[in-house]
């Protein structure tokens, strides 16, 4: 499955909220800076999509929850289309707003700003996009995501199509090492 979406371990059905990255697009696969670009999933994106619709179908979601940005979009789509519920679009869950540095080459910012480029990789919390969102910014409206569809009476699982930060930010604790990046079309239990 290319490193993407991998079948529930045993005590999964234990958790009720799942993060699932969106698929691939050609900015991820040149090493560009997307932010909230409407950027469409590129053919193995697609097929990322397709491969965790299936690993989602076995997790039977009472809920589908998607961001707002047309990648995480498109993606909850295919999801949807093979488990039958519709996506619930949260626009908390979205990437980054990458700002100044959106439509940018990784290769082009690490040449311009090496030591703006590092505290993006690890996600200093004090440290923001020039023209863009910080990552405690970020990191307060997906935690309140988080919060919120946890606190909602919902029986089963709630899978969450959303983006690499998003992810990392919701999985990392301030003042540790920030987690790496997931695949694409990858499913992370919290």
């Amino acid at each position: 499955m290319d490193g993407g979406a991998q079948a529930p371990q045993a005590g999964a059905a234990d958790r009720r909220l799942w993060l699932a990255r969106h698929g691939q697009t050609a900015y991820n696969l040149e090493g560009r800076f997307q932010g909230w670009l409407p950027v469409p999933l590129d053919e193995t994106g697609r097929r990322q999509a397709a491969e965790l619709a299936e690993v989602v179908a076995r997790l039977e979601p009472a809920a589908l929850v998607c961001s707002d940005i047309a990648r995480a979009q498109e993606t909850a789509g295919i999801v949807a289309a093979r488990i039958g519920i519709e996506p619930v679009v949260d626009a908390r869950f979205a990437e980054t707003e990458t700002g100044d540095w959106t439509d940018r080459t990784f290769a082009d910012v690490i040449a311009e700003d090496p030591e703006g480029f590092a505290r993006f990789v690890a996600l200093d919390p004090d440290w923001g996009f020039p023209g863009g969102e910080s990552f405690a910014r970020q990191r307060a409206r997906v935690f309140e995501g988080i919060a919120d569809w946890r606190a909602r009476d919902i029986a089963g699982h709630v899978v969450i199509v959303c983006h690499g930060n998003t992810i990392r930010l919701a999985t990392g604790d301030l003042g540790e090492p920030a987690p790496g990046r997931p695949d694409n079309g990858s499913l992370v239990g919290l």
